[in-house]
């Protein structure tokens, strides 16, 4: 058996273009949807991410506007640009490019963000209201693109086995919750795996469904999949590669080339989840504009 590829480039193409037709439609109702990106500091990848969603919302027809702190910036010019944000009408959703540097505190930059332009879905409001079963607010951009890409591809995880392995806020716990709710396209009885766990094969090999998000290569090896199972890599690694002309290649947390020859359907990478994290930010920027409209009209 070798696994189908789960193509997330191509699902997160069919979602831009139905958040560039909604975008229109809300333009065209005198609300265009904008975005305002925080990036403090020089980080390559930063910029790299950044300048992808920009041209991401640029191409759906979303107002995009980044804004540039140097690395030593204090946190409280941090938190003031966050303030004006809020205030701002002309942005639906604000972004804080994560990581921050190491003396600003993430979870202060974040909880200070208006709930109803977290376009992250992570500021507390948002992640009780998501534990609650509130699912039409910002839901945090990974987990809801790993939700789309099981639907998409005709593989609901309704009463499904899905084990998760890790358990960050980012998206290991909100995934869990979004697969475990009681709606369509969710239904799933769900296993969270993480450092502590003492054997996560022992989880996984029982499982319908992994989601691997571990931030580590070779997290999840073939040995670790019951065959037949889907397998989606929310890893991104970068390791040496001195074949490559940079020196370096991306990698997941599965061990891609083995995994593949044991499951039915595989995610890539770069080329699986990725695509649908952005994908989600433009919805749930859209999503923010249509209720700054409801509100106004």
């Amino acid at each position: 058996m070798t696994a189908q590829i789960l193509d997330g480039a191509a699902i997160a193409a069919d979602i831009r273009a139905e958040v560039a037709r909604r975008a229109a439609s809300v333009t065209g109702q005198g609300i265009r949807p904008g975005l305002a990106a925080v990036l403090v500091g020089d980080n390559p990848a930063s910029i790299s991410y950044v300048s992808a969603k920009a041209r991401a919302c640029e191409e759906a027809g979303i107002f995009a506007e980044t804004f540039r702190l140097g690395a030593d910036s204090p946190r409280e010019e941090v938190l003031r640009l966050i303030q004006d944000l809020n205030a701002d009408e002309r942005f639906h959703g604000i972004l804080p490019q994560l990581p921050l540097p190491p003396h600003i505190d993430e979870t202060e930059v974040i909880d200070s963000i208006d709930p109803r332009k977290d376009v992250d879905g992570l500021h507390p409001v948002n992640l009780g209201r998501l534990l609650r079963g509130v699912t039409t607010g910002a839901i945090p951009c990974t987990p809801n693109g790993v939700m789309e890409m099981l639907r998409r591809s005709g593989n609901d995880p309704a009463g499904k086995h899905v084990v998760v392995v890790g358990r960050s806020t980012l998206v290991g716990r909100p995934l869990a919750v979004l697969l475990s709710n009681k709606a369509e396209g969710a239904n799933a009885t769900v296993t969270i795996c993480h450092t502590g766990t003492p054997d996560i094969g022992a989880h996984t090999r029982q499982a319908d469904i992994v989601v691997v998000a571990a931030g580590r290569p070779k997290t999840l090896t073939a040995d670790m999949v019951r065959p037949g199972a889907v397998v989606i890599d929310v890893g991104t690694n970068r390791i040496d590669d001195a074949t490559r002309k940079r020196g370096w290649r991306l990698v997941g947390d599965a061990d891609f080339p083995e995994v593949k020859e044991v499951a039915s359907w595989i995610t890539p990478v770069p080329g699986g989840v990725g695509p649908m994290t952005i994908a989600m930010l433009l919805v749930n920027t859209v999503r923010a504009a249509e209720r700054r409209l409801d509100i106004t009209a």
